[in-house]
């Protein structure tokens, strides 16, 4: 009988045994979905993307013959650090041709701890227009050091100019596909991770519902009230006789 009741049951809820099974495959989905949103947002990006082009010019701090070689180290340093600042974009936007806030947000200048050297990198999305912006900032500089020479004991001289760039430094929509398949990747797994993690809690909190309902059915079983059988009555003793 038991075994039939339980086919029946199964019979008429087929979803009991497919459930499962299905469970498991659904969620495995996850990640590669995640792989393949997240390669075709970058692909995406890569192909809606403006390409930026860099373009980098060298300039070397040089002390006078009256001062001190290693002096042009440290002074290398602090023109690398102005070199973005308002006074020198300000001489530069003109022989760039574009305005300072643009010089400011498209330039950058390096130093190397070994040489007194300083490099100027400028970005923009045509080749001619970093070219340009790289040369104008290089000059500037040399300008204003050359006005400070008598005061600094250093000048700065231009060493190599800016060349025109003939490859984007932007990811293409190849290599920005890759990160974002592995990006999408990443937080397809994490998500995996979690969410059997949520569900191992939620069957705890049930599993411990279902023990305390089971603890506490006996003690209100042995709260009811049990009839107890009242005494039977005491058999009647003959009363002796009076003589």
């Amino acid at each position: 009988m038991t075994s039939t009741a339980s086919t029946a049951s199964t019979a008429s809820n087929p979803g009991t045994t497919a459930r499962p099974r299905l469970l498991p495959l659904a969620r495995w989905t996850v990640l590669p979905a995640a792989v393949l949103a997240g390669a075709a947002a970058g692909a995406g990006y890569g192909v809606v993307k403006t390409p930026q082009y860099a373009a980098t010019s060298y300039v070397l701090v040089v002390p006078d013959q009256k001062a001190d070689p290693a002096a042009a180290l440290g002074f290398a340093q602090a023109y690398g650090r102005v070199a973005t600042d308002l006074a020198v974009t300000g001489g530069a936007q003109g022989w760039a041709g574009v305005p300072v806030a643009t010089l400011r947000s498209s330039v950058r200048a390096e130093t190397s701890p070994d040489a007194p050297m300083v490099s100027i990198t400028a970005r923009s999305p045509k080749p001619a227009k970093a070219v340009a912006m790289a040369d104008s900032v290089a000059r500037a500089l040399v300008l204003d050091s050359t006005r400070i020479a008598a005061n600094t004991g250093v000048r700065v001289v231009e060493f190599a100019r800016a060349t025109k760039p003939t490859t984007p430094v932007s990811p293409s929509p190849r290599l920005a596909a890759l990160v974002g398949a592995c990006a999408g990747g990443l937080l397809g797994g994490l998500g995996l991770l979690v969410r059997p993690k949520r569900a191992a809690v939620r069957g705890a909190a049930g599993d411990g519902r279902r023990l305390g309902a089971a603890l506490d059915a006996p003690s209100a079983r042995t709260s009811d009230p049990v009839a107890v059988p009242a005494p039977a009555a005491a058999a009647q003793q003959p009363e002796p006789e009076t003589v």
